[in-house]
This record gives C-alpha cells, structure tokens and sequence, in this order.
C-alpha cells in the first residue's frame, strides 16, 4: 500500500495519520525525536506493510508482473493498489470525496510541518500543488508518479514503464485488490485497536 492507503487506514488524531504517511520518509531520521504521536503513525505504517507483504492475494498480484518488472513488484504493487483505492474512493473512502479527504491531509501536513522528518517537509508542496493523492484516481497520474519515484533512484530502471504492467493486467489486479481490502481493514483495526469505521 502506498501513501493513499495509509493515510486512509491510520487512526484519525492528525499526528499519528501522518505519522503512517511518514513512514516512507524517515531513513536517516532518529526516530526517537519525534513526537510520540508520529513515532505511533510510523509503527502502524510498518505493520501494515509487513501484512501487505506477506499476504497470498499480494503475493498473486506480485506473480502477474512480468519481467523485468517483477524485481519492481514490491513498489508498483503498493502503487496500483492505491490506484484502485482511488478509483473506488466512493465505495472504500471515509464518506467524503476524494479531493475533501486530500485538502484534509494537506492542511494537517502544512500545520504540523516543523514536527516532520525533513524529507517529507519538502515534498509537502509539491504534494498540494501537483495533487498527489487525487492523481492515484487516474492512469495518468500513476505514470506521473511511477516517473518521478524512478528520478530518485541513482540506477537504471524500469519502473517509470511500469504502468504498462497495470494497464496490462488490469482486472484481475482490480479483482485482487477487491479481496484483499477487506482484510486489510480488518487486520488495520486489529492492529491499531481502534474500532475504526473503514
């Protein structure tokens, strides 16, 4: 799951949401700094990857990839399931649309930005501006976002392709993340100990 689902998935106190997003911003970061709300977002985010991992519909999903973006599988994985969580936002979001939801999470990183790991303080703009979260909605937006994950790695890969592996599998990856949504809210639940509403 990558960041739409996460902050969907975390316990609602503004700190610890973020938290979940600041997961995948914190190498390098002495994690003992933050503050306890974010150092409980960033457990949960953890948790919910080693379940995502280590479940058999992901690792379905993962098998339908061909090479050479099976290696990418992990990363384009979490990527397009956002992408359907976004497409189906009316049947999987909090009740509210999904640009109110996203003008949320925005707000709340602007207003607690000195309290985030520095890298995702200075994502916080472009994140507003470029519409990030929305652009899960759309195959576009995912090869928008596949481009610039791959500008961050020093070595050749395909990954900015790597939409052409969702467009090339497309339902039975939907069919996928349909099964396994469910079970992942319920083990989220479980995991955080709130009784949640997702």
């Amino acid at each position: 799951m990558n960041w739409l689902a996460h902050l969907r998935l975390a316990p609602p106190e503004p700190l610890v949401r973020l938290g979940n997003l600041s997961g995948d911003f914190v190498r390098g970061v002495d994690l003992a700094a933050l503050s306890p709300e974010l150092q409980r977002g960033i457990a949960h985010h953890r948790a919910i990857d080693r379940f995502v991992d280590a479940h058999p519909i992901v690792r379905a999903s993962r098998a339908r990839l061909q090479p050479p973006f099976q290696r990418l599988a992990p990363v384009l994985l979490d990527v397009f399931y956002d992408h359907f969580l976004a497409r189906d936002w009316h049947q999987y979001g909090d009740g509210r649309s999904l640009g109110a939801f996203a003008a949320e999470v925005h707000n709340q990183l602007e207003a607690h930005a000195p309290l985030l790991p520095p890298r995702l303080q200075a994502a916080i703009p472009a994140m507003r501006r470029e519409n990030w979260l929305l652009s899960y909605a759309e195959l576009d937006g995912i090869d928008a976002i596949l481009l610039r994950m791959s500008r961050r790695i020093v070595r050749p890969t395909p990954l900015a392709e790597g939409g052409q592996q969702l467009r090339a599998h497309y339902e039975d990856l939907a069919q996928d993340f349909a099964a396994f949504w469910p079970l992942l809210v319920q083990e989220t639940q479980h995991i955080t100990g709130f009784p949640g509403d997702c």
